[in-house]
């Protein structure tokens, strides 16, 4: 009996042993997209991510504020002046936008919504990597030493894109028509 037990034992031993060496089974490799379908996939992710709420200026129109075509995704407007603001609002927790959204004031002072055309004044000199970086750490043109992004900006929201989808809004953005604009720098509270 103390055999038998000891045969079944070493049975079952081996078998755990041998489980534990049997190699993990890795994930299929991805298919590689192709660039067509990256583009559209940013195309969509775009739009569906509100990106031109704030970085596309716009005008009044029969139904609202619409985007002014020429200019989309360029950011706020260089030489455009700031609307007259209160102080005293953001003091009582208020936070204020310009007309066209592409302009935010707050406890953080102003900020300007920034040219995502692949212009040299917009994201046209970035590498991949800084753009990963800006919607994954809020870095300021996706490097490392710069300020934060500041509000209204939801990068703390858009660091849960896959990589695929960061890769497929950057071909988008990379693949629509350069705009020159170069927008304002941040305004310190203690300077507005």
């Amino acid at each position: 009996m103390t055999l038998g037990l000891f045969t079944g034992a070493m049975a079952v031993l081996t078998a755990i042993l041998a489980s534990c060496t049997t190699p993990t089974p890795q994930p299929a490799p991805q298919a590689e997209i192709s660039k067509d379908s990256l583009v559209k996939r940013g195309e969509y992710l775009v739009q569906v991510m509100g990106c031109d709420d704030c970085h596309s200026p716009k005008q009044m129109g029969p139904q609202g504020p619409e985007v002014i075509a020429d200019r989309r995704l360029s950011g706020y407007q260089a030489g455009r002046p700031l609307p007259k603001t209160d102080p005293a609002s953001i003091q009582n927790g208020w936070v204020m936008f310009n007309s066209d959204l592409t302009a935010s004031y707050g406890p953080w002072g102003v900020s300007f919504a920034a040219n995502l055309t692949p212009d040299s004044t917009g994201i046209g000199v970035w590498t991949e990597e800084q753009f990963k970086k800006a919607l994954r750490e809020g870095k300021f043109k996706g490097l490392d030493n710069n300020r934060p992004l500041l509000p209204p900006m939801p990068w703390a929201n858009f660091r849960h894109l896959t990589d695929v989808d960061i890769k497929a809004i950057y071909s988008y953005l990379h693949s629509i028509r350069p705009v020159k604009n170069v927008v304002p720098a941040w305004i310190p509270p203690a300077t507005k």
